[in-house]
């Protein structure tokens, strides 16, 4: 509940910064492939017993602002909640990244790149118990402006990497690699200048 506060409280801030920024808003649905290269198993196998990888489907929330603009990109940062879920298990990520927008001369494609880090959250199908960790994940997309106020995300691709709640967590007698993340995001993001 306090992150759902802290992120709503983020988004309303990046929405009152600088007049000069172009702030972005977005709910947009998602699919994360979650990959192993070992297989866990028991109670706490995040991805299901003997289960190497599993795709979770769910939503990002987020926004942006771009508060520096010079003439061939823009930059600032993004704030984005991405919550997922797959066979009873889920997947929670809250992100904080800079992100680069390149400027392509007379045309509505908005390519742009960023790097972000935060705590991913996940449980397992099995278990009621969490588990938070770093991660970080790096994305890149094009927007397509479609009107003054209203971008379409063609495209958002995403790789990133979190140590995701297992066996070894807690019996400690299995050491398990972090998990690898690939995320598709596709939807409308809603702007002011």
């Amino acid at each position: 509940m306090k992150l759902r506060f802290f992120v709503s409280s983020m988004v309303l801030a990046i929405t009152s910064i600088a007049a000069h920024g172009q702030v972005g808003l977005y709910i947009n649905p998602v699919g994360v492939n979650v990959s192993n290269s070992t297989a866990d198993s028991g109670t706490f196998a995040f991805l299901g017993d003997n289960v190497t990888s599993r795709t979770f489907f769910g939503v990002n929330i987020g926004g942006y602002d771009d508060f520096y603009h010079g003439e061939k990109i823009d930059a600032g940062i993004d704030i984005r909640d991405s919550f997922s879920k797959a066979n009873n298990a889920s997947l929670n990520s809250f992100l904080i990244g800079g992100r680069v927008v390149g400027k392509l001369q007379s045309s509505a494609f908005k390519p742009f790149a960023q790097f972000s880090v935060g705590v991913g959250s996940t449980k397992a199908p099995t278990s009621s118990v969490h588990t938070s960790r770093i991660q970080y994940a790096i994305f890149g997309g094009v927007d397509y402006t479609l009107a003054k106020h209203l971008d379409f995300r063609a495209v958002e691709l995403g790789y990133g990497g979190l140590t995701t709640v297992s066996s070894a967590v807690y019996n400690g007698t299995i050491s398990y690699p972090a998990s690898r993340l690939f995320s598709v995001s596709t939807g409308l993001v809603f702007t002011i200048p």
